[in-house]
Parts: C-alpha cells; sequence; structure tokens
C-alpha cells in the first residue's frame, strides 16, 4: 500500500488525532477532582465522556468492516453512570477507545472508503461512517474543552488562537496541519 492509497484515510486520521490533542490538552489543565465534575441535572462530567467516547470507538471499531458497530456487549448507559474515576482510570478509558481507532482506522486504504458497513442495522459507506465518527468525537471535545475551561485551577493556555492575538497567529500560523 502507498502513500497515494492512503491519502483520504491519513487526512481523516489527522482530524481524529487532531481532536484527541485537543482534548488531552484540555485535560491536561483540569484538577484531578474536576474530572468528575457535574455541572448540573443531566450533564456529565469530562470522566462521563471520556467513558462514552471510549465506549463508543471501541464498539464501532472493532471489526469496523465486517460486524455491526453498535455491539452486543457494549453497556453504553453504563459509560455515563455516575462514579468517581481517578485521572489513571479516565486516561485507561481514553487510551482503550483511541487504540482501536490507531490500529483498525489506521489500516484501512482510501479504497475501504467506499465499502459498506452496518451501525445499528443502518448501512453506510465506511467515509460516511467516518465523517459521522469525526463529528462524534468532535461534539464531545467541545464538551470536554468547555468544562475544562470552567474548571481550570490557573490561567488557561489557550488550545486555539488566544483572543486578541488572531493578527499574530495569521503571521505564523502554526496549527493548520494536523498532527502526526
Amino acid at each position: 500500500m502507498t502513500a497515494t492509497d492512503r491519502a483520504l484515510i491519513s487526512d481523516l486520521m489527522g482530524e481524529y488525532r487532531r481532536y484527541r490533542l485537543l482534548a488531552e490538552g484540555a485535560m491536561a489543565q483540569m484538577p484531578d477532582e474536576a474530572l468528575n465534575y457535574v455541572p448540573t441535572t443531566d450533564c456529565n462530567s469530562v470522566a462521563m465522556i471520556v467513558a462514552h467516547m471510549s465506549g463508543n470507538l471501541q464498539s464501532r471499531f472493532t471489526d469496523f468492516l465486517t460486524v455491526d458497530g453498535e455491539k452486543p456487549w457494549r453497556e453504553r448507559d453504563e459509560e455515563f453512570a455516575d462514579r468517581t474515576c481517578t485521572r489513571a482510570e479516565v486516561m485507561a478509558f481514553w487510551t482503550a477507545g483511541w487504540a482501536v481507532v490507531e490500529r483498525e482506522v489506521g489500516a484501512l486504504s482510501d479504497a475501504d472508503l467506499s465499502r459498506v458497513v452496518t451501525i445499528r442495522q443502518h448501512s453506510l459507506t465506511v467515509h460516511a461512517a467516518l465523517c459521522r465518527s469525526i463529528a462524534h468525537v468532535a461534539y464531545h471535545v467541545g464538551q470536554i474543552v468547555l468544562l475544562a475551561r470552567i474548571t481550570a485551577d490557573k490561567p488557561w493556555d489557550s488550545l486555539s488562537i488566544p483572543k486578541g492575538k488572531s493578527v499574530e497567529y495569521n503571521q505564523r500560523p502554526t496549527r493548520e496541519k494536523a498532527p502526526t
């Protein structure tokens, strides 16, 4: 398989990595106890969001091309259980989910993008499934970043272009390339 056979997959993996690093940068700025902070009724903590993302990524991408993406072993409701997690436990969930993405999505070729997969008994192309998954990841990463900003115990280290720094950033746009 050549780089040309993987150009689109490489782009998609770059987006996954961009969001992964964004969330990791946000969580690193949170005090440990804030990982379990639930701002109001029916909201989720970062620990819950991470458990959910991990369950989703593991379910969707285990045997991705051959088995329905909603696995019978997944306990989605448990991902949102009210529990207290240590930072190590949160990061173990996080790492487990992303390991499946790296292994399974990372092994695809661009030719696989037109193949059909099933998620919750619904057929869609691999390309559509990956776009849907990236949107889901982005949605939850946004929640993680917001909760991290609310609970940070020191001045926030911007993960994007700091307020009032657009002109300066545009002279040297360092965050436009997907991380490797």
